[in-house]
């Protein structure tokens, strides 16, 4: 439902059984509740308790609409996010972040009142107190299956924190994993068969994997709780809308993507169905607003965006890139004085401010959800 063209892979991821061994004591040598009791010396000699709170944890898995810079640095016809003009709102400088600024991992972070997760490919020269917060394993081109970008999907980013976790000793932390699912797949099975009806046609495939992961996250990764986007309208990316000169989007692509979400509902209900340990986070209902709404897209002043369709930074170029330069360090792009006026950065990827704008409507629900 998406289509890849000359640009960089981009998107368009129950605890664990405790064994008892005392009342108060878990199998991670926790107290019971998640707390940690310690006994610290005193300075008159005395030994005492101490209760710490529980460390929040994000752990976080997907693709480059939440990578924080684990996309290696392959050039600049693959790599966009590594060169200019990304990074230029946040943090001024490309960074490997698929936007202007921040993405959609920095936002969920927020939510829950921590800073933003190092990236795997950061963690050798991150602090201690910057692992405490998690990881993001999340990286540009993933999918839920492998998508022809030979980047680690969904299950080998999980397999990577499990590695890591065999090594190390869990601590008494409250994990929430983030899975972050904008599109990869579609649009490898679109472009591997020629159209947006294979595309659609893949959605068991996808979503059958993807609920097996979700219950692995739950089951054997111990997450306490596990948060998963749904598809945005895709048929209004950039990349679609630009054959239209970006007058409207693609019905086709919209409803794959509505088929995906239903059929998503469906099994969040089914793993479930008390909503204490998946939580749905609904990125297409802001994203349709913002996109779909005639008052956002009309000549009303007073809109948010100016432009919903059309990209800040916008290629020259149908099959082109943002970023991209001749042989001679020309610019094959245009870009807008104003990333903050736009809701699409490149031809898939959104502006911070875009992404700050849908964060507004979700960050009570993942703070409510959390705090169950």
């Amino acid at each position: 439902m998406d289509h890849r063209r000359s640009r960089p892979p981009s998107a368009a991821p129950a605890g664990a059984l405790l064994l008892m061994l005392s009342p108060a004591t878990a199998v991670d040598g926790c107290p019971a509740g998640g707390e940690r009791a310690s006994k610290q010396q005193g300075r008159s000699g005395r030994r005492h308790h101490r209760r710490h709170e529980v460390e929040e944890q994000l752990w976080v898995f997907g693709d480059s609409y939440a990578d924080t810079g684990n996309l290696g640095n392959l050039g600049r016809e693959l790599t966009h996010a590594w060169y200019d003009p990304y990074g230029k709102t946040f943090p001024r400088r490309p960074a490997g972040r698929f936007s202007d600024g921040r993405v959609l991992t920095d936002f969920v972070a927020s939510a829950l009142g921590m800073r933003t997760p190092v990236a795997y490919k950061a963690r050798w020269r991150a602090s201690r107190e910057a692992l405490a917060r998690g990881m993001n394993f999340a990286v540009g081109g993933a999918g839920v299956l492998d998508t022809g970008n030979f980047q680690r999907n969904i299950s080998a980013q999980i397999d990577l924190f499990q590695a890591i976790h065999r090594t190390q000793q869990r601590g008494c932390a409250k994990r929430t994993a983030l899975v972050v699912v904008s599109g990869n797949d579609y649009a490898y099975a679109a472009d591997k068969d020629n159209g947006t009806s294979a595309a659609i046609a893949y959605i068991p495939t996808v979503v059958r994997e993807l609920r097996g992961q979700l219950r692995r996250l739950g089951d054997e990764a111990g997450m306490r709780r596990v948060v998963v986007t749904n598809l945005h309208p895709m048929g209004c990316t950039p990349v679609f809308t630009r054959p239209l000169n970006y007058t409207g989007c693609d019905p086709l692509a919209n409803a794959g993507a509505a088929q995906h979400n239903a059929a998503l509902s469906s099994v969040l209900a089914t793993l479930d169905p008390n909503n204490r340990t998946f939580l749905l986070l609904d990125v297409h209902t802001p994203f349709a607003a913002f996109l779909l709404n005639d008052d956002n897209n009309g000549g009303n002043g007073n809109k948010k965006f100016k432009s919903t369709l059309r990209p800040c930074c916008e290629s020259f170029r149908p099959d082109g890139y943002c970023g991209e330069e001749d042989e001679n360090g020309t610019r094959q792009y245009t870009l807008c004085d104003d990333p903050g006026r736009y809701f699409y950065w490149d031809d898939v990827h959104q502006t911070q401010l875009a992404w700050a704008a849908v964060a507004r409507t979700f960050r009570a629900a993942v703070k409510s959800f959390l705090s169950i």
